[in-house]
């Protein structure tokens, strides 16, 4: 992706458009994992139902989706539905599973065109069979793309994934004296892919939710008060933006954001 392509998408003038003149297209994040919260509170201030706030947030699913594979970012990964969201009212989580059915169903060939391959991370066992089968059928449609990686996180917490790969190293009789850091992390629903860089909190809240707990050790966070139904390519141009501008040190000496994170 060069900037003359995304000003291409930008519309003249935009805000997009001045952000995208600020973005070092040889330092992107290879992967940016994305916290969407704030569904029920930009329904409850405009008085209408929670489910409303969640038909809204796919708007931003799409921009945020088509924005960075424009941009050219690796991997993608949205916190779609945690192993807390049981808890909240079965209509409400009906809701939640139909609305993902359905962008789903909508928007799997524009996945597909884009070059877009679909992975899920999470345990699917409890998932609806209608929206498994969705699922597999997006899968086996991007199968063989080769652009941006775009992880749906489902039923996914991030101490139970931990739990199920230690899980699957002792399944796997993997030796105690074989199994570091990087062995461990190909247990993970992740295997294979860079951890994210830059992680991303709307609606203003400032905790990680038991999300990708091993993944994000060292992740650059941002935070905005921006609600998810509200948030746009903009947001996520800022961001980008702000993580350019940062040293990353990992617990050790200063280093300035290098090319691909």
């Amino acid at each position: 992706m060069s900037l003359q392509d995304l000003l291409t998408w930008a519309p003249a003038g935009s805000r997009e458009a001045s952000l995208a003149r600020e973005v070092d297209f040889d330092r992107l994040p290879m992967h940016v994992a994305v916290i969407m919260d704030g569904n029920g509170r930009w329904a409850a201030r405009r008085h209408l139902p929670r489910a409303e706030g969640h038909r809204a947030g796919i708007d931003s699913v799409r921009d945020v989706v088509e924005a960075s594979a424009r941009l050219g970012i690796r991997v993608l990964t949205l916190y779609a539905f945690s192993v807390e969201n049981w808890k909240r009212p079965p209509a409400e989580v009906s809701v939640l599973m139909g609305l993902l059915k359905k962008y789903l169903w909508l928007e799997l060939e524009r996945l597909h065109d884009n070059d877009i391959r679909l992975q899920v991370i999470g345990c699917e066992d409890r998932l609806p069979a209608d929206v498994r089968r969705e699922l597999d059928a997006g899968r086996e449609r991007t199968r063989g793309n080769r652009g941006m990686l775009f992880n749906i996180a489902l039923n996914y917490g991030g101490r139970a994934e931990i739990v199920e790969a230690a899980r699957r190293a002792i399944e796997n009789a993997v030796r105690p004296s074989d199994l570091d850091e990087g062995r461990f992390a190909e247990l993970l629903y992740t295997a294979g892919q860079p951890d994210p860089d830059l992680l991303i909190r709307t609606s203003g809240e400032m905790r990680v939710s038991n999300f990708l707990l091993w993944q994000i050790a060292y992740s650059e966070i941002w935070v905005t008060d921006t609600l998810w139904p509200d948030f746009r390519a903009r947001h996520l141009l800022e961001a980008i933006v702000s993580y350019q501008k940062r040293d990353r040190r990992y617990g050790g000496i200063t280093q300035p954001v290098a090319a691909g994170g």
